[in-house]
């Protein structure tokens, strides 16, 4: 008989280093020896706390304190990603034939919703069962997108696992892909690369891009090339072995199609992340159909983190859960339209554990 989770404590305070007039809040939520924080700033996803086998802890995501530096280059960092998670391509797109330009933000393309995007904003929160719920209103016509957007993200922690539920509603015919984009790093944060780590995607398939990482057409198929995780493998085994796709990124940043999953149904597993080192494990579980796997590629040591360390390249891997990359530009790709009488739902669940 397995014995019942522990309660989850949920505790509110400010942010200390919120800034002038900002009124920032972190959110806290403690279950056993897990521990997350959330933020008020872009909803973020701020600290996450483990065990290793032997039951010590480290907090495993890439952060900053200084509210500066999370508007600025590490303005990315465990936020929730919208209106559009990920690139579109010429910085437009086309809703029932009209055409909306969006504000763009560099290489003809608008990447993660825009230059104002959700990251900066600041969200209201409210204490739920197990955890906090951050909302947004997004107004007709940010950054270009139509519709006004009402948008909710739950975090609630029971047991070792963290859920992270998304709901939305627009005014207007709109497209929407959001996500989070928390980095992670299982032997601790600011304890090396993350080359070692053990990774395994669930998927078959992924989405090869041109050089401004769009997308350029069908899904190919993963098999005999560095993009095959099916089985477990080290991030760094093969991320230097000159692959086109591996060139323009210098390493991974790229969405793999995941495994059919039910309509409407619960998460299902989409990555497992393993560090030999710690025995920490992160099961990731989604509703979503593909799931972006970036390895900082770009990281240059601007932002360093509470250990003290430099963030260079490596230092962490997103796994962001999503809709594909310019999905309004792609009719094969799942659709990313969201319409007034509908609701937006998706689910992504990071589970903990420890393995040897």
């Amino acid at each position: 008989m397995t014995a019942p989770a522990e309660p989850t404590e949920v505790h509110r305070a400010p942010y200390d280093h919120s800034g002038a007039g900002m009124g920032l809040e972190r959110w806290t939520l403690r279950a056993g020896p897990i521990e997350a924080t959330v933020i008020t700033l872009g909803a973020a996803l701020h600290t996450l706390t483990a065990p290793d086998r032997s039951g010590a802890p480290a907090q495993l995501l890439l952060t900053s304190n200084d509210v500066g530096t999370l508007l600025g280059p590490a303005k990315h960092y465990g936020v929730t990603v919208g209106r559009y998670a990920n690139r579109i391509a010429g910085s437009r797109i086309t809703v029932d034939g009209e055409d909306h330009p969006l504000l763009p933000t560099g290489n003809g393309v608008t990447l993660h919703g825009g230059p104002d995007s959700f990251a900066h904003r600041v969200w209201e929160a409210e204490e739920i069962p197990d955890g906090v719920r951050m909302h947004l209103h997004s107004p007709d016509g940010d950054q270009g997108f139509p519709g006004a957007l009402d948008v909710w993200v739950d975090f609630t922690l029971t047991g070792s696992e963290l859920a992270l539920s998304y709901r939305a509603v627009t005014s207007k015919p709109t497209v929407l892909n959001l996500t989070n984009h928390a980095y992670f790093n299982l032997a601790g944060e600011g304890r090396g690369d993350v080359l070692g780590h053990l990774l395994t995607v669930d998927a078959d398939a992924y989405t090869p891009v041109d050089e401004r990482q769009i997308p350029y057409g069908p899904y190919e198929p993963v098999a005999d090339t560095p993009f095959d995780f099916t089985t477990a493998r080290p991030i760094g085994e093969r991320i230097h072995d000159g692959h086109p796709q591996l060139k323009l990124s210098r390493g991974y940043d790229h969405n793999w199609v995941l495994r059919e999953r039910p309509a409407d149904g619960p998460p299902v597993r989409a990555a497992l992340l393993a560090d030999p080192g710690s025995g920490r494990t992160l099961e990731v579980l989604t509703t979503e159909p593909g799931i972006q796997v970036y390895t900082a590629n770009g990281f240059d040591g601007a932002v360093t983190g509470p250990s003290g360390a430099p963030y260079g390249p490596y230092a962490g891997v997103a796994l962001e859960t999503q809709h594909h990359p310019d999905s309004p530009h792609q009719p094969s790709y799942p659709s990313t339209e969201l319409r007034p009488e509908q609701e937006f739902r998706s689910t992504t669940v990071l589970r903990l554990g420890t393995a040897g």
